[in-house]
């Protein structure tokens, strides 16, 4: 195995891989110059491994892991990610990725000429590639697909993310792509017409193939709330009158009705927006199926009070791709989703 970027992710993906008797550590990609001839367990946060970091891509593929483990991150992911994916694929080397959240759902990728290409480099390479997480991933896809096993008929599933996102350290992602901090009338990458329907069909449109439904059209909205009070972030500071919440809609629409939608509500701090959906704990998934029988569930990560929350959903993020690589690696070669793998089980956690 190897990890691709030491972020808060590829952290955790590292201290998990070398606790677990399966798997071997074999290198570490950084983009960092100054991360570059430092021990990867040490820049993870932990003890010493005795495998130095490197930013070559040759040198990596030239370790020939079974597979990488991709956690970079940034508001241009895909197009910097892309390259890297069929270098990887093209080598023979399964690639499991956090970063190209589009990428769930493989058939309804945004970027049809480059699923085609990351599909002949896989075939080409006889590997595989399979995107997942908590939301993208998990939470708006198998959680809810589990639950509808209980269903006679299904009415609609609606799928929501509530978050206290203080935690989250990439300035980019916050304030250009989604405007903490910024003014009302500043324009993120959230509100470019027809974005939040590219981010979040691939979930809407993974749910319904397991449901055995066709989704018409899908239609996005956006909403964001100012907070009244200075914030301050993993990123910096939310100043006063700037944005300190935001809320994204996307729904499906199935045989005229909206009836798969995901919904993300997003805070820089509990006060802020007090009467959108709200939650005890900083990370909360929730599926509310309305059918025979209606179905709510809610799962929390984190401690009941929402202390640790933040670093509980990125160590979910990078557990689902973790646990999914032995899975990936034993699976046909090609562009993989939930659909296309068992339950990834945590071999070896206990």
């Amino acid at each position: 195995m190897a990890v691709w970027s030491t972020g808060g992710v590829g952290s955790i993906a590292i201290e998990a891989i070398r606790s677990r008797p399966d798997m071997e550590l074999v290198g570490v990609w950084v983009h960092s110059p100054d991360k570059v001839g430092r021990d990867a367990g040490e820049l993870a946060g932990g003890t010493p491994l005795g495998i130095t970091a490197i930013d070559d891509a040759d040198a990596l593929i030239g370790l020939r892991p079974d597979c990488v483990v991709y956690a970079a991150s940034g508001p241009e992911r895909d197009a910097g990610a892309v390259p890297d994916y069929l270098r990887l694929l093209a080598a023979g080397i399964n690639v499991v990725s956090t970063s190209s959240t589009s990428l769930v759902y493989p058939p309804s990728y945004f970027h049809p000429q480059w699923r085609d290409q990351l599909r002949a480099a896989a075939e080409a390479g006889g590997a595989s590639f399979y995107v997942s997480g908590v939301f993208p991933g998990f939470g708006s896809d198998q959680l809810a697909l589990l639950l509808a096993t209980q269903s006679k008929t299904i009415r609609s599933v609606t799928v929501t993310e509530i978050a206290l996102n203080d935690h989250y350290p990439v300035a980019e992602v916050m304030m250009d792509g989604m405007g903490f901090g910024r003014p009302l009338d500043f324009e993120p990458m959230l509100s470019t017409p027809g974005f939040i329907e590219m981010a979040w069909g691939a979930p809407i449109q993974l749910m319904a193939q397991g449901l055995g439904a066709s989704v018409q059209e899908i239609r996005g909205s956006l909403d964001r709330r100012v907070t009244h009070r200075d914030i301050e972030v993993a990123f910096g500071t939310i100043a006063a009158g700037t944005c300190g919440a935001v809320c994204t809609r996307a729904a499906g629409v199935i045989d005229g009705r909206e009836a798969i939608v995901v919904e993300h509500v997003i805070r820089m701090a509990r006060d802020v927006a007090p009467d959108w959906t709200t939650s005890d704990c900083d990370a909360t998934y929730r599926v509310d199926i309305a059918g025979e029988p209606d179905i709510h569930c809610a799962m929390t990560l984190g401690d009941a009070e929402g202390h640790g929350a933040g670093r509980g959903a990125m160590a979910a993020t990078a557990m689902r791709v973790v646990n999914a690589a032995p899975y990936v690696v034993d699976a046909a070669p090609g562009l993989l989703s939930s659909l296309d793998l068992p339950i990834t089980l945590p071999r070896h956690a206990i």
